[in-house]
């Protein structure tokens, strides 16, 4: 039995998971809670995530912690923010999602890609980042972790040929950017989905109307106050 599987009964009438903390690192005492947060995130999301899909979860958070010095991979020092600023917040994409085989652009520590893979066992994930030691760090949790359908790569994206029916970002600071280093790996009728912040302003949106079908998802990410939205993009005249 791998360290993921390790999972001792939940409660279905109080919403709480208890985890076997064996195989945690960082995480100790608070796990309890960052169970329950996560568990009650799942389910305000309308996510169908398995028990022990969830402790898989949270063994990526420790493991990120663990790895946080030597890889440089996030700069949230507090366990709980950052199970609600890296995790949840990309938990609240899976359901908007379009299906099909996924590449994740500048994906950092593996956000989304990883929470993704995680989720969607049935999805091939393509992590993507020119940092060779944050993709190290992904080839290794993805081997922990059992996570068969992620595959690492260390590359610019203009130096990767291959294409993919869902191309994500979390990192992009301008909507247009992403759209431009993005499209020549999209396939046909496949979806640009960008996380962002703030919703798109006026003048990106009449910048890309001409060839894109934009739609603006608003997002409700639990335990988090910030603004959160998905911008999913579709070619016109395909």
């Amino acid at each position: 039995m791998s360290a993921s599987d390790k999972i001792t009964s939940s409660s279905a009438s109080t919403g709480t998971i208890h985890i076997d903390p064996t195989g945690f690192v960082k995480l100790g005492s608070q796990l309890p809670v960052l169970a329950n947060t996560l568990t009650k995130a799942v389910h305000e999301l309308g996510l169908s995530l398995s028990e022990t899909q969830q402790r898989t979860l949270l063994l990526y958070l420790d493991q990120l912690f663990l790895w946080n010095k030597a890889y440089n991979l996030t700069a949230i020092t507090d366990p709980e923010e950052a199970l609600i600023k890296h995790v949840i917040d990309c938990l609240a994409i899976i359901t908007h999602l379009p299906s099909g085989s996924l590449l994740d652009i500048g994906t950092g520590a593996g956000l989304p890609a990883v929470i993704i893979a995680i989720c969607q066992p049935e999805r091939q994930c393509t992590a993507l980042d020119s940092n060779q030691k944050k993709i190290r760090f992904i080839k290794q949790i993805s081997s922990e972790l059992g996570l068969s359908n992620m595959q690492p790569i260390a590359s610019r994206i203009e130096a990767h040929e291959a294409s993919y029916e869902v191309v994500t970002s979390r990192a992009f600071a301008s909507l247009i950017d992403f759209v431009d280093v993005a499209q020549p790996r999209l396939a046909d009728n496949g979806h640009l989905c960008a996380m962002k912040g703030k919703a798109p302003n006026e003048e990106e949106l009449q910048a890309l109307d001409s060839d894109w079908h934009i739609k603006t998802i608003k997002l409700k990410v639990p335990r988090l106050h910030d603004s959160r939205h998905l911008i999913e993009l579709s070619r016109k005249n395909v």
